[in-house]
């Protein structure tokens, strides 16, 4: 590597900006499936069991979070720029796969391929603008990272719905899925550069100390790493119940597709276009009452969608969702990087991406078997509860030790 390595992201604006762009494409492969799926499923297969309608995300989660467990772990042998094109490699046939399905097990092999993916692309980004931006500007960072891939996830889901009303749930939808990963790809190869030199540079100037088993550690022992943790599986958990649920939701109140395709898109939208705002607050403030409102505010949103054919209650709640989220999301990662020691960064992160994306299968597998048990309303009553119990775990269990401000 030729020439002087500079932490910040002024001085590595132009392979920021690339990595944003990338990210981008990473959301709208997840935004592609968000809105039409359940109806996909419904059209195709006739699958109206709420369990069989939520399997593909619980396929999704696992292989998302398994992925994101090993990534950190194969960054240190074959590079981080070479992880990002194995991700987008393997994002190449989740579109073709969806779109020629004979039956539902293709879709299920198309949602583990697309959660590998997920796992390894979404992952490098994210490490790789922490590498660039070094410590003072990481929430910075990590807000627009995740506003970009978020705010792709709901313009997607709007355009797909919209491409569905207007010309069918085949093929537009996954043509478009198709180009997101052509163009993620080809980024990918041929302009974005390793990071892992930074690392090296930052790793030297660390006064953290090295943590000794990064697993337990992260998910168990340390008051800190552990309560943010628990709260990732917790708001996946609950996006992985609003991905499966809302659509039902929404139609059983006899909205539209595309009247459901506006409301759905309002909460990533808004936790999207909101992390470019709260993402720096992580560089400012105590990241223990951020974390702490940011969920609370997830519970009480959730709530808000029980029982309300109006659109403006729905889209209230969207917007509360979209905003705690906001909150939340990229103060999670920009504090765990504030913990731990730069060369074990990426495990660490993996470790925490592991748990939070074994929230979306958990959420599927748990909200599919409540509404069996239980009803609809009763499942959403029950993740709000959850929700605000993982608020309490950061107001009494997390420290307010220097690193966190």
């Amino acid at each position: 590597m030729s020439g002087k390595v500079e932490l910040g992201l002024k001085e590595n604006l132009k392979q920021f900006i690339l990595l944003v762009l990338v990210n981008g494409f990473v959301g709208g492969m997840v935004g592609m499936e968000r809105s039409i799926l359940p109806e996909f499923a419904s059209t195709y297969f006739s699958l109206n069991a709420t369990i069989a309608l939520l399997s593909f995300i619980v396929v999704f989660g696992f292989s998302k979070a398994i992925a994101n467990y090993f990534t950190g772990r194969l960054f240190n042998k074959w590079g981080r720029k070479n992880v990002l094109i194995l991700g987008w490699i393997i994002a190449l046939p989740v579109p073709l796969l969806i779109l020629y399905a004979p039956n539902w097990a293709w879709v299920g092999v198309a949602n583990m391929f697309l959660g590998v993916s997920q796992g390894l692309t979404w992952t490098s980004t994210v490490i790789m603008k922490i590498d660039l931006v070094g410590p003072k500007k990481r929430g910075l960072a990590m807000g627009i990272n995740e506003s970009m891939g978020y705010l792709a996830v709901g313009i997607t889901a709007f355009v797909t719905s919209w491409l569905a009303s207007e010309y069918g749930l085949k093929p537009y939808p996954f043509y478009l899925g198709l180009g997101f990963a052509i163009a993620g790809l080809l980024i990918s190869i041929l302009f974005v550069k390793d990071t892992g030199h930074f690392v090296q540079l930052e790793s030297k100037e660390s006064i953290v100390k090295p943590i000794k088993n990064v697993f337990l550690t992260t998910t168990f022992k340390d008051r800190n790493l552990s309560s943010i943790t628990q709260a990732g599986l917790i708001n996946n958990l609950n996006d992985g119940m609003l991905w499966g649920l809302l659509p039902i939701l929404l139609m059983s109140y006899n909205f539209s597709l595309v009247d459901a395709g506006k409301i759905i898109a309002i909460y990533p939208l808004v936790w999207g276009a909101g992390q470019l705002f709260t993402g720096p607050l992580s560089d400012k403030f105590n990241v223990k009452g951020i974390l702490y409102f940011g969920m609370l505010i997830q519970a009480i949103s959730i709530a808000g969608i029980i029982g309300s054919d109006l659109f403006w209650q729905q889209a209230l709640a969207g917007v509360g969702m979209g905003i705690g989220t906001a909150l939340v999301y990229p103060t999670f990662l920009a504090a765990i990087s504030k913990e731990v020691q730069p060369s074990q960064r990426a495990e660490v992160v993996g470790v925490f991406r592991f748990w939070r994306d074994s929230g979306y299968a958990i959420g599927a597998l748990i909200t599919g078997i409540l509404v069996d048990l239980t009803s609809l309303n009763e499942t959403i009553w029950i993740v709000s509860g959850l929700t605000a119990l993982s608020a309490l775990i950061i107001r009494f269990r997390m420290t307010d030790k220097s690193q966190l401000h």
